[in-house]
């Protein structure tokens, strides 16, 4: 079984902003396996909306908490609990103001660096040897406004070309990850 947690915020304010990336990625899972997935359903006791799906290899659990980015971690801690879900089966989605925009990396047992939706996650868990799948959010420009309005700021049109250009290379990387395993989908989309 595998855990598929897209980080973000919760609420109409947010939608379609940078931070809420992971969302949008859960979103598109869902509709590009619509014979897998079913709707997202609110969930109080997780505190996140779940969609449980079934692929031919496993069951696949995907949840978007609704927390709010910075207590993202309660959620996923409820979640790995009731489901018994290994680190190796819990799989993030999320920004990174750190790599280019429309950047794929996937990554294993890496630090939060500085991300406080994954920190949340870390603190709340008590290790970080999960599956990060971080999306490129950093545009070519520097920055004038602090990163975190400017993660909250929803996303432009031009950058939104670039970001449905890039949830197809993500959905594909997810694929190879479930059929042949992390380390292939790292050494083919890193």
């Amino acid at each position: 079984m595998k855990l598929i947690v897209g980080l973000g915020n919760p609420g109409r304010k947010y939608e379609q902003s940078w931070h809420n990336i992971g969302f949008l990625v859960l979103d598109q899972i869902a509709k590009g396996k619509s014979d897998e997935f079913l709707k997202f359903k609110k969930s109080p006791k997780f505190q996140a909306e779940i969609n449980e799906g079934l692929n031919p290899q496993e069951k696949i659990i995907l949840a978007k908490p609704q927390t709010f980015m910075n207590k993202s971690g309660l959620a996923v801690k409820a979640l790995v609990k009731f489901y018994k879900i290994e680190p190796a089966n819990l799989w993030l989605f999320h920004d990174d103001i750190d790599l280019p925009l429309g950047k794929i990396r996937i990554s294993k047992d890496a630090s939060a660096a500085g991300h406080k939706g994954v920190q949340s996650v870390i603190d709340e868990l008590g290790y970080q040897n999960f599956i990060r799948f971080r999306l490129g959010i950093q545009k070519n420009t520097p920055l004038e406004i602090p990163t975190e309005d400017y993660v909250l700021q929803k996303i432009d049109k031009d950058a939104k070309v670039v970001i449905e250009e890039v949830m197809e290379k993500i959905l594909s990387a997810m694929e190879v990850a479930l059929i042949q395993g992390i380390a292939e989908a790292m050494n083919e989309f890193n």
